[in-house]
């Protein structure tokens, strides 16, 4: 018999070929291979921790979380300007400080009439800065040994610093590492330091 020609009203089996998910696939399993990857860096050269109080503010604010990359400093060492976590006296039973380097082994720092001395000249980034109504230990001159630092929160007149006995200069063994990531908090943007 003879088929024949014109409307057919029969539809055909379309079958899903294995090669059609292929690319989706590829792509997810590249997307979990990157996320864990990122994991892994994070868990083993980072860790994760939250600001106590407004020292740092305008910069971070109280509560706000922040990534510490922790092998920031094994080949390098703490450079002014660079915002640091650390033990204060190694105290691992503290919480984590987080404050701005000011000054690095061998500098003197001096705290005079309210303003910074590093080595004798007024700190080139006092003028972003209020007066300090306290020098505590920096009211005489200090001069850092080889691997100390001396920190400062940005808000001078509401940080627990290293003008404080409790604190002092920050001994290098002290340091967890380098605030490097910060997340948003309220209307704070999210930025690498």
């Amino acid at each position: 018999m003879r088929k024949k020609k014109g409307l057919t009203f029969v539809k055909k089996e379309k079958k899903v070929k294995p090669h059609h998910f292929t690319g989706f696939f590829i792509l997810l399993f590249w997307l979990a291979a990157v996320s864990f990857i990122a994991f892994v860096l994070v868990l083993v050269f980072g860790t994760k921790s939250a600001v106590i109080g407004d020292g740092m503010n305008p910069e971070l604010v109280n509560s706000q979380e922040v990534l510490i990359n922790k092998s920031s400093y094994l080949l390098f060492k703490p450079k002014v300007g660079d915002i640091i976590a650390f033990y204060p006296n190694g105290n691992k039973k503290s919480y984590m400080y987080i404050k701005r380097v000011v000054a690095t082994g061998g500098d003197t720092v001096l705290i005079e009439n309210g303003h910074l001395y590093i080595n004798g000249e007024l700190f080139e980034d006092e003028d972003l800065y209020e007066m300090m109504e306290y020098a505590g230990l920096a009211e005489n001159l200090i001069t850092l040994n080889k691997d100390e630092y001396f920190v400062l929160g940005d808000n001078r007149n509401d940080s627990e610093d290293s003008r404080y006995g409790n604190i002092g200069p920050v001994k290098g063994e002290d340091i967890v590492g380098r605030v490097w990531y910060h997340f948003k908090s309220g209307d704070k943007k999210a930025g690498f330091n």
